[in-house]
């Protein structure tokens, strides 16, 4: 969809912007502006393994050198990518996999399915519907060079929803030897079987990673649609910049330096509607969910009333146009999102328009909050998430809450997280971060609703109540049931915390007029199909 959005403003903003800021690229070499791609992604690839990273950019990043056995079509149905045919034994308990011909590893080598084995082995021990597969696998096994089995204890009818996830980690096949590494380790070679192949001489971490067509891959018959059928690639190369100053990757954009700026200035989008050349696309119709993670580790969030505290406070129309103009927001009081199947609207008696401050410092109060540091993490160099972290802290600090912000680029926020020591340890209390809003339906796949303790992600929330019924997902059967269950599973998140919502918002990306043909999905921003005349 292309967005056209007139306003005032676009007379108050210099058209000639882009003339104020030098050029950041034109020293570098590359091939001819037909033949080569180049792209400002939301921060920069700090990960490069798919399968141990939630993060969006690294699995763009797998999309593009890795493939996947199954893949998700614009319905958001899944269908085999890597797979030529699959079936299921009548007891509905052993899945039989062939792959299909022609698929290749950039070094020259056949893919093989003990490759897809070992993958299917590392992922199960990181991604939270992969932890369901593994907990009911009993094996996962190859029978020859193109067939490989998953045995279950008892059926698994989302079996194929679950290894055709969208949400990261996402199975991306590996080698088997870069797959047996363990899953606490990064694969570093970076060699896949995808439609491009990565190009080492060229990376420049921090700076750019380049990617080059992958002449030998042979795509699937099938016509494109979503992520699934034919993966062809139209150009030569595509290069990842990593330009922290949105202004001057806005700069570039204007002058033609780059083709796509995924993150673009909210407050300058009329200049960039004024500009002929330039095109303003949403690629993720559903748009993202922003919410805050909270250490349920530490002071003070260790305590219920603290973090209740917290979904009181939080004014999400405030919070969301910090970053964002107000027809691009919405409130989001569901822990399903806006728009999945299962968005309902229990236990959502805390919403209040405009937040309850004085209800949270009631809160805090009750919690005994005694003066404890409460360190926000501020990823700088991406414009939303800092600007929110500033929101969160001074909000805090007027309620009295010794708040602090901790400032970190997105390359480096990973070893952050990973600490779970108290503050003055390097450790932290409030991370803000987003999920597509798709991925908030995604109940197995998103390791956002996991309540285990120290198996969950960023925060680590814990309650028993809501992992009993977090279990019983895969096994109910209807649409009706499941919606159901999410009602319970509401019910109870919203009773101990697990996440604050800040808001919604469908934010477009912009790109060059002559760069065309890409394909709108959740999550994944593909590269192959698009082209620049």
């Amino acid at each position: 969809m292309t967005i056209s959005r007139r306003s005032l403003l676009q007379a108050g903003v210099a058209t000639g912007t882009a003339l104020s800021f030098p050029s950041v690229l034109r020293s570098q070499t590359t091939l001819a502006s037909t033949q080569a791609v180049r792209m400002v992604k939301s921060g920069d690839l700090g990960v490069f393994d798919p399968m141990i990273s939630s993060y969006y950019i690294t699995a763009d990043h797998g999309s593009a050198i890795y493939d996947t056995l199954f893949a998700l079509d614009s319905r958001m149905t899944p269908q085999p990518q890597m797979v030529g045919n699959w079936g299921v034994s009548d007891d509905k308990k052993t899945y039989t996999f062939v792959l299909r011909d022609g698929l290749g590893w950039h070094d020259g080598t056949p893919v093989t399915a003990g490759d897809c084995v070992a993958s299917i082995r590392r992922w199960v021990e990181v991604a939270s519907g992969g932890q369901l597969i593994k907990a009911l696998a009993t094996d996962i096994s190859k029978k020859d060079d193109k067939t490989f089995t998953i045995a279950l204890k008892e059926p698994l009818g989302l079996l194929i929803e679950i290894l055709a996830t969208l949400t990261p980690p996402c199975l991306f096949i590996m080698r088997e030897k870069d797959a047996n590494t363990p899953s606490t380790d990064p694969v570093t070679a970076n060699i896949g079987s995808g439609p491009f192949k990565f190009n080492q001489e060229l990376a420049r971490p921090g700076a750019s990673v380049t990617y080059d067509r992958n002449e030998r891959y042979v795509p699937r018959r099938e016509a494109s649609d979503g992520l699934a059928g034919r993966k062809v690639v139209k150009v030569d190369r595509v290069i990842w910049d990593n330009i922290a100053d949105q202004q001057t990757a806005l700069a570039a954009l204007q002058t033609g330096e780059i083709d796509y700026l995924e993150s673009v200035p909210m407050d300058l989008l009329p200049v960039l509607e004024g500009n002929p050349d330039i095109a303003l696309q949403v690629l993720n119709q559903g748009g993202f969910v922003r919410y805050l993670r909270i250490n349920f580790l530490q002071k003070p969030f260790n305590n219920l009333k603290a973090r209740h505290a917290l979904l009181y406070l939080i004014d999400q129309e405030a919070a969301m146009r910090t970053s964002s103009p107000p027809e691009y927001i919405k409130t989001v009081t569901s822990l399903f999102g806006t728009k999945t199947a299962y968005i309902n609207d229990e236990n959502t008696g805390w919403f209040k328009k405009g937040g309850d401050p004085e209800k949270a410092k009631e809160l805090f109060q009750e919690a005994g909050y005694a003066g404890e540091k409460v360190v926000i993490v501020q990823v700088t160099n991406i414009a939303w998430m800092s600007n929110v972290a500033q929101y969160v802290a001074h909000t805090l600090r007027k309620i009295g809450v010794n708040a602090e912000l901790n400032p970190t680029d997105w390359g480096a926020v990973t070893a952050r997280l990973d600490n779970k020591g108290s503050v003055d340890e390097g450790g932290w209390s409030i991370y803000p971060t987003a999920d597509v809003d798709f991925a908030m339906g995604d109940v197995l796949g998103n390791p956002i609703f996991l309540a285990n303790g120290d198996k969950a992600w960023y925060g680590w929330p814990h309650n028993d109540e809501y992992e009993a019924l977090y279990a019983r997902w895969a096994t109910v059967a209807t649409l009706e049931e499941r919606q159901s269950l999410a009602r319970e599973m509401q019910r109870v998140w919203w009773g101990f915390v697990g996440s604050v919502y800040l808001g919604a918002t469908t934010l477009p990306v912009a790109r060059r007029a002559s760069l065309t043909g890409l394909i709108g999905m959740p999550v994944i921003v593909p590269m192959w199909n698009m082209q620049k005349s």
